[in-house]
């Protein structure tokens, strides 16, 4: 016979000595079909295409263009919707992206710099140099808001949009005079048309910073509650705040070399989940990559159909998207004063 003792504070009962925690399927069932949505859109994706499977050497394809295009799909998705959160918990500031604090317009000034003095450049040089300016960039956006006084929640991204546009101005420049507009113009329409095997396999690099970030989700929590905060409870804020920087500038480097400019990506998921979920890195984190998934696939799929047989880059769509989001966003934040 079943012994059921009385309920201890907090509202938890012991059935033969073992507590039963109410709530937990409710918390279960939302990521279980989340889960199922994500893989019937990454399913989707692997058969819609232009090439029919079914024709002669459909399997070939398969394999040297559908997986890896889908995979992509998965690994840049969820790494750019990740570091979106990072940089908002970071600056405190939920309008903050890699495409709001000019680190995508850095990664491609590196880029474009490459192909200038190395003609022929490897896809891991373009890779590292990409890292290197991304990097730089993202100090120089965290330096330089050290030093706004005003930090408003519209302030902080209107400085980064300022010092892409600056970037993006430069990259433009050296692009003119070194005919290679052409190049530029290619990586910021963001596709993955062009992904296939033996070219996504450097996205593997930001699985693991994004499994890396799941290890340190509550440092990251705690320092989005502010330096003095963060350092009266013992936590080494500035390094933190170096590996954050060091994850986004990898993140942002490797996804721009293979894909190119994913606008807004990483501003849209984030604040969709947190407005349902909060703020906690930890248990947010799984949502924030099955969104990011689902974002970047559904965007995918609807650019490869659109205009069937052509295809319109992910980053138009994106764009759009996440402008409508960013609008909203400001608009939302206005009438709560």
């Amino acid at each position: 016979m079943t012994k059921l003792s009385q309920s201890r504070p907090g509202g938890l009962a012991t059935v033969a000595g073992v507590s039963q925690k109410p709530g937990v399927w409710s918390r279960t069932w939302p990521l279980l079909i989340g889960l199922m949505v994500t893989i019937s859109l990454v399913v989707a994706s692997l058969f819609i295409g232009v090439y029919d499977l079914n024709s002669e050497g459909g399997r070939e394809m398969f394999f040297i263009t559908r997986v890896p295009r889908t995979l992509a799909l998965i690994l840049a998705g969820a790494s750019m919707a990740v570091v979106g959160l990072i940089m908002q918990l970071m600056t405190q500031n939920r309008f903050v992206e890699p495409s709001t604090t000019g680190t995508i317009e850095w990664a491609g000034l590196g880029l474009i710099l490459t192909y200038i003095f190395f003609p022929q450049p490897s896809l891991f040089l373009r890779m590292v140099v990409a890292i290197i300016f991304a990097m730089i960039g993202t100090i120089i956006f965290f330096a330089f808001l050290q030093r706004v006084a005003l930090k408003s929640s519209l302030v902080v991204p209107i400085v980064g949009l300022m010092l892409g546009a600056v970037v993006g101005a430069v990259s433009t420049f050296v692009a003119l005079q070194t005919d290679m507009l052409q190049n530029l113009g290619i990586w910021f329409a963001g596709s993955f048309t062009g992904v296939t095997r033996g070219r996504y396999e450097l996205l593997w690099i930001v699985a693991a910073t994004t499994i890396l970030v799941y290890f340190i989700a509550d440092r990251f929590t705690v320092a989005g509650l502010g330096q003095e905060i963060a350092t009266s409870v013992g936590l080494n804020y500035r390094a933190v705040m170096i590996v954050g920087i060091s994850i986004v500038a990898v993140t942002t480097g490797v996804v721009s070399v293979v894909v190119g400019a994913l606008p807004f990506l990483g501003l849209v998921v984030p604040n969709l989940v947190s407005m349902f979920r909060g703020d906690n890195l930890r248990s947010n984190l799984p949502w924030v990559v099955m969104v990011g998934i689902v974002v970047i696939t559904l965007t995918d799929i609807i650019g490869r159909t659109l205009i069937m047989p052509f295809e319109i880059p992910v980053s138009m769509i994106l764009g759009v998207l996440g402008a409508t989001v960013f609008v909203y966003l400001i608009v939302r934040k206005g009438r709560r004063g």
